[in-house]
Order: structure tokens, then C-alpha cells, then sequence
């Protein structure tokens, strides 16, 4: 359909002629240039002690909860799960840990944190980690039980700064069947990677735990969704076990790592969303837990033939869906070269975003790609490309997305925090980014990926706050920062919101209508003026009207096109 020139723009054209006409072309007289303020700033930081190998955060109230990603080896300072205040985000400090016996064993780390805030619940995911990307003392060397677990910490009164545990969970055990026979009498619980909380929307006493178990085999499954909503009486009750491996040819297993490393969760849970490393992106019809009925099945919306592939050689991160539109975001984290060949093929040119139109879920495309200097091959053969202390030890990759209606921020390793305007998912648009100096040194170095030159290595799923974002980088800390760029309204009005739960705000903006093209157009306007040569005071004499009214055609003539693409 032909689209007509806006009216309001031709109006603001007509008024400004007249005094455009009187204008000296060369002139700046009685005009003063505002510096435009910068994508971010920097609100609040917190070292967390300068320990290193920080893991995921959880945000309850004025506090928020910090993982481990190693473990509580002797040389490990402060091996637990970090407490800060961040009552003043300009100011967050470390107010407690949890400790021994709880948490910090050795061989173990506190992975991933979440809060389900109704409850004043905070649940830690514990397993054994690795030697060798971790700096965790071997399994073989630990002693005592490394059954991977999620405890349920009371988070009620006092207890906010001081959590007590209440109950654990331990993953359903699965039988050996190694060859494919069953060994009689033995069993290996399932072993927890990444974990999406969601809560069901029509009763906020219902709550299920979906979360991936990564694995290989055929047998065993790489998915376990379990109803949390007894967690305070120690009870649990997995409702489904999903393999989704032995579904995939056997020439896409023998060429990939084909596990399930991540799910993305829809706010109503009718749909989960898979990363599935090698095997690359599906969608599962998950509706029958969302509508709590007896005898829920996990249901393959996507066929394997249709997936959308791997399209990198270590695969698909993580997956979530853009609120509110027939979209989902996808990362590839890929580490640095010192991990090959044990690991796959890591390295330059890293890992980046793709956007997928899941409109037909069917058969799921990709429709745009966004990457950083880095990500691009032509890197890989310039000097910095060639450095092998910036690409052994090294991860210029995407890694976790938190998403608004038109944002994407999304933590990218040594590259700092990204922000990417997605309000056209087709051609999403660097809109800020921020990299903090490193601290000097460490108690720990992450040993894939912060022993090389680059000292930045952000996360964490961003979460935002009050309007403020917050973050974790495994090597420097925590990071409360604002954001400036463009849909700075849409994110400081937001109370809470995070990538890997439908909590807060997420159902809000999932099911927010687009909004009009005046409020678009005007919001355009508002972000675009403090670039703009503004009028000085005491000047009238039509050149700066005229300007002003210029500067308000092109930012609406900007916007209605923007608009018009959708």
C-alpha cells in the first residue's frame, strides 16, 4: 500500500519555511550544541571482595545474591553465595555470605540463583564443576557426595541478609544404560545446567522450575520441568522428563554436540523455547503444564528436519522470545581457542545474536544477525585476530539476553555490555554499550576467559530494577548502570524484569499493544533532541523556530518510516 507523506511533518515543514528563508546558511550564530549524553552510565559497583569467577545474581527486594562459578578449593577466597545491599544502587557492598556447609563445598559450584519473590524463596543450583574452564579441584579428588542439588533458601524478615535454607532438591536419578543396557540397580541423577522460573500467571502460588540437563545420550533426559510450588515443605514434583536427543538423524549427532544447554520459557508458558547447542533452535508446546492438566506431555512443535541449524560449530546458547512479537533472540557463546580441540572448535570469529521469525513455529527462520567488530572474519586475520593472548584466552560472544519491548541488553563477554535496538527485528541496531575499566587483579582468573589480555568478561543475564540495570562480570564484579540511548522511557519504567523468568514486568510488556505512532513519533523526538543545535537564550530572531521546527519534521519523518515497517 503507497504510504503518504505524514501530515504533521508537511506542517512542520510549511511553518518553518518563512524563517528558514531568513536563516544565514553559514551562520551558528544564537545556536549552542548539546553534547548528547552518553548509551550508558555508570550508577554502582562492587568488586565482590575481588574474589573472581562470579556466577549468576538474583534480585530479592534490596538485595541481591551472587553465585560461584568455582568452587571452595583452599587458594578460593569467599567461596559461598555473596549478599549485597544494593538499598543504594550508587553504592552496593557485600552484607553477608552463605557459607559452609551450604554452599562453597569443594568441587562444587553455585552456578545459577533465582528468587521467586511471592514466596521470599531463593533457589541456588549446585554441581560439580570443571578443573579445567573452572579452576575446581577435580571431582575425583573431592571428598564427601557431589549429588547436584537446588536449595531453597527462606528469605522472610531478617533473613533477607542472612538466608536460611529450608529444603533441597535433589534431580530425579536416571539408570546406567551404558550401550544402551540398563545396569541393574544403578542410577546418576540428572546433572543441572541453566534453569528458567516460571510462575503461572493466574495462580502466583503455582510455580514450575523448567531446566536443562545436557547431555548426549539417548536415554537420558536433557530437559526436567518440576512444580515448585511445596517448596517450603521440602516437597517437589517432576511432571516431566523430556530426552529430545534420541529424536535428532544420526549423521546431526555424529557431527555436533547436540544437548540441550538453555530454555527460554513464553510468560504464559504455552511455549519453551531450546537452545540446543549443536542441534541448533526448536520450539516445544509446553501447554498442558501452563494449563495444569492431568497428565501433561511435552509436544515437539518444531520438527527436527525444520529446526533451525547450528550455525556456529559450538551451537546455540541461549533463546528468548521478544515480548510481545513472533520473534526470539539467540546466542552463541563461543570461548577462545585454548579450549581446542577437548571442547569443540572455539575461537575467532566468536559467537553472535540472530533473530528468528516464529510466526510459522513450524518452521522457524532467521531473519537478521547482529555482531560486534570481533564477530566479523575479517578480525581473525588482522594483528589483535592473530594475538594468541587475545584469542586463546579470550571470548568476544554473545552470551545472556534480557529483553524489553524494543531493546535487547545483552552481556557479551570481554566486550562488555551490549545494547541492541530491536524495535525493527529485521535490522537490529547497535544503541550503547559499556565496558567498565578491569579491576587490577584477582584472587581467581577464570582460566578460559579472562587469562589473556582482556580483563572484561560480562555474563550474566542482565536484570533490570527500578529502571536500572544490573549485571555481573565473572572477573570485576557487580555493575548498576542507566541507560541513556534510545527507548530510555521504556526502561526506566520498569520494576523488575530479567531473561530468564516471567517475572515482574514480563507479562506486562509480552502483552502491551504496539504503541501509536504519535507516542512513537513523539518519544523519537524526545530522545533525539538533546544531539540537536538548541536555541541559546535571548536570541529571536527566527533561525533558531525555524531549526527547532526542522529538527521536529525530520525526527517524525524518521519515526513514521520506522513505523511504516512494521
Amino acid at each position: 500500500m503507497k504510504r503518504s507523506f505524514p501530515a504533521a511533518v508537511t506542517l512542520v515543514l510549511v511553518l518553518a519555511a518563512p524563517f528558514a528563508a531568513k536563516a544565514d546558511p553559514g551562520s551558528t550564530a544564537g545556536f549552542t550544541t548539546v553534547p548528547p549524553r552518553p548509551p550508558f552510565t555508570l550508577v554502582g559497583h562492587d568488586p565482590l571482595y575481588g574474589r573472581g569467577m562470579n556466577a549468576a545474581p538474583a534480585i530479592y527486594k534490596n538485595w541481591m545474591y551472587v553465585g560461584n562459578r568455582t568452587d571452595g578449593s583452599p587458594h578460593h577466597p569467599h567461596p559461598g553465595v555473596l549478599v549485597v545491599d544494593i538499598s543504594d544502587p550508587g553504592h552496593p557492598f557485600v552484607f553477608s555470605e552463605i557459607g559452609a556447609p551450604d554452599e562453597g563445598a569443594v568441587s562444587e559450584t553455585s552456578r545459577e540463583l533465582r528468587v521467586w519473590p511471592e514466596q521470599n524463596l531463593l533457589m541456588v543450583m549446585n554441581f560439580t564443576c570443571s578443573a579445567i574452564i573452572h579452576a575446581c579441584t577435580s571431582a575425583a579428588d573431592a571428598a564427601g557426595s557431589l549429588t547436584p542439588n537446588i536449595k531453597f533458601y527462606d528469605l522472610s524478615g531478617d533473613n533477607a541478609g542472612s538466608p536460611k535454607l529450608i529444603a533441597t532438591y535433589v534431580p530425579p536419578p536416571v539408570p546406567l544404560r551404558p550401550q544402551g543396557v540398563t545396569v541393574p540397580g544403578q542410577s546418576v541423577p540428572v546433572t543441572p545446567h541453566e534453569m528458567f522460573l516460571w510462575v503461572d500467571p493466574k495462580n502466583p502460588g503455582r510455580a514450575l522450575l523448567y531446566y536443562t540437563g545436557p547431555t548426549t545420550s539417548l536415554t537420558r533426559p536433557n530437559l526436567v520441568i518440576t512444580d515448585i510450588s511445596k517448596a517450603r515443605e521440602g516437597k517437589f514434583t517432576d511432571v516431566a522428563q523430556w530426552k529430545g536427543t534420541d529424536l535428532f538423524p544420526q549423521d546431526v549427532l555424529d557431527n555436533n554436540d547436540v544437548r540441550l544447554h538453555s530454555i527460554g520459557v513464553s510468560t504464559d508458558g504455552k511455549r519453551t523455547y531450546l537452545a540446543y547447542l549443536g542441534g541448533g533452535f526448536l520450539v516445544l508446546d509446553t501447554s498442558d503444564f501452563a494449563k495444569n492438566t492431568a497428565n501433561p506431555t511435552v509436544k515437539l512443535v518444531t520438527p527436527i528436519a525444520n529446526r533451525v541449524p547450528s550455525q556456529t560449530a559450538i551451537g546455540t546458547h541461549s533463546s528468548v522470545k521478544l515480548p510481545g512479537r513472533p520473534y526470539v533472540l539467540t546466542t552463541d557463546e563461543v570461548y577462545g581457542q585454548v579450549l581446542n580441540p577437548a571442547f569443540g572448535e572455539h575461537g575467532c570469529p566468536w559467537g553472535w545474536v540472530r533473530i528468528i521469525d516464529v510466526s510459522d513455529e513450524a518452521h522457524p527462520k532467521i531473519v537478521s544477525e547482529f555482531k560486534q567488530a570481533q564477530n566479523d572474519a575479517s578480525y581473525c586475520d588482522s594483528p589483535d585476530g592473530q594475538d594468541p593472548q587475545n584469542v586463546y584466552f579470550t571470548s568476544f560472544a554473545s552470551h545472556n539476553p534480557t529483553l524489553t519491548r524494543n531493546l535487547a541488553f545483552i552481556t557479551w563477554h570481554s566486550d562488555g555490555l551490549i545494547a541492541v535496538d530491536i524495535s525493527d527485528p529485521v535490522h537490529p541496531t547497535q544503541a550503547g554499550a559499556f565496558k567498565a575499566d578491569p579491576l587490577a587483579s584477582v584472587a581467581t582468573e577464570d582460566p578460559a576467559l579472562s587469562m589473556g589480555r582482556e580483563k572484561v568478561v560480562a555474563w550474566s543475564y542482565p536484570i533490570i530494577k527500578d529502571g536500572l540495570i544490573y549485571f555481573v562480570d565473572v572477573r570485576n564484579g557487580l555493575y548498576v548502570v542507566r541507560y541513556n540511548g534510545p527507548y530510555a522511557d521504556e526502561v526506566s519504567g520498569i520494576s523488575f524484569l530479567e531473561g530468564n523468568s516471567n517475572l515482574g514486568n514480563a507479562r506486562e510488556l509480552d502483552l502491551a499493544r504496539y504503541q501509536s505512532s504519535h507516542r512513537t513519533a513523539v518519544r523519537g523526538l524526545r530522545q533525539t533532541r538533546t544531539s540537536l543545535p538548541l536555541p541559546s537564550t535571548g536570541v529571536d530572531d527566527g533561525r533558531s523556530f525555524a531549526a527547532l521546527l526542522l529538527a521536529i519534521a525530520v525526527a517524525l519523518a524518521t519515526r513514521m518510516r520506522r513505523i511504516a515497517r512494521h
